[in-house]
């Protein structure tokens, strides 16, 4: 006969299946994966510091960890706001690669298979999340669990402290920002297609060819976190955005720049010596980049370290 446990799915296999899930949802409110695994990894001490008793008294230990998870989470950006106030230059959420490298002619496979990674959707985007920086910590959280995850406004009050209604009043809150400050998606292909053509005006070193790719309204964000060289403010416009992007990602020292899948969508990476040293995410409208962000933090980039080398084949960078 099963124990309680097991009938009623308490089981730790039944509960670490819910590790995936949780990695996720922290990464999407925190935009870091060091802290993202901090994270799950408190909440599942705290699950296992119940009672049995206690864990026999929950109805449903995936809730409960989501919920417990949610919690942690917003102590974490309460805290984080205070951290990036004394941060150097722009800080950016952490660059995630995709499942496959791809370019304009051709698709190569990692060479590591994690068994644990973020999955991929319009939430992850480099844009969402970094419109999500801008959000109270309570708008973003109501909004994750809710929008993204599915999870009734109930259970999210339990983790914010406020009532149901506040808790959809905080979701809507946020879901109008994003709205307001993202642009309408463009079909996959010609996103590549730009940022095929941003690579290849970098690697000609071509000023004139890369401000044609830039939206008149273009911005560029860096995020060095005051280890590497960055700019400290967004850099605004065609002309100034061409300089500086080729200022970082012209080829030199041995520089190659390869097309990346960057958190779900089409960016680049800069390598040396087959070390990733530079990513760019990017937003296109219209046929043209309207947004980039590059992260050259390397404490932010060692989810790429797994990847293979950039391949040669890619270009002359």
């Amino acid at each position: 006969m099963l124990d309680d446990r097991r009938a009623t799915g308490h089981s730790p296999h039944a509960v670490f299946g819910e590790r995936g899930k949780l990695l996720n949802i922290a990464f999407r409110m925190l935009g870091s994966t060091p802290d993202a695994d901090e994270v799950v990894q408190d909440t599942y001490a705290r699950w296992f510091a119940l009672s049995d008793e206690e864990r026999r008294a929950v109805r449903s230990p995936a809730t409960w960890l989501m919920r417990t998870s949610g919690r942690t989470c917003l102590d974490h950006l309460a805290a984080a706001r205070t951290r990036r106030e004394q941060y150097v230059g722009e800080w950016l959420p952490e660059p995630l690669p995709g499942d496959t490298r791809w370019n304009s002619s051709a698709r190569t496979e990692w060479i590591c298979d994690p068994a644990e990674h973020v999955t991929f959707d319009e939430s992850v985007s480099m844009g969402v999340m970094v419109v999500l920086e801008s959000v109270t910590p309570a708008e973003r959280i109501a909004f994750i669990l809710h929008d993204v995850y599915d999870l009734p406004h109930t259970e999210i009050a339990c983790v914010i402290g406020r009532v149901p209604p506040a808790c959809c009043q905080l979701a809507a809150s946020a879901r109008r920002h994003i709205q307001e400050r993202r642009h309408r998606p463009v079909a996959p292909e010609q996103h590549r297609d730009v940022v095929a053509a941003l690579r290849q005006a970098c690697a000609d070193d071509d000023h004139d060819a890369l401000a044609d790719l830039l939206d008149p309204e273009v911005s560029v964000r860096s995020d060095g976190g005051g280890k590497v060289r960055a700019a400290l403010r967004p850099v605004h416009g065609p002309e100034k955005a061409a300089r500086f992007l080729l200022g970082l990602l012209r080829p030199q020292h041995g520089q190659r720049l390869a097309e990346e899948t960057v958190s779900g969508h089409p960016g680049l990476a800069a390598y040396v010596d087959g070390e990733v040293v530079a990513v760019v995410a990017t937003d296109v409208r219209d046929g043209r980049v309207c947004d980039l962000w590059m992260i050259l933090n390397p404490d932010k980039l060692h989810a790429w370290r797994c990847l293979q080398p950039a391949r040669c084949e890619q270009g002359d960078g």
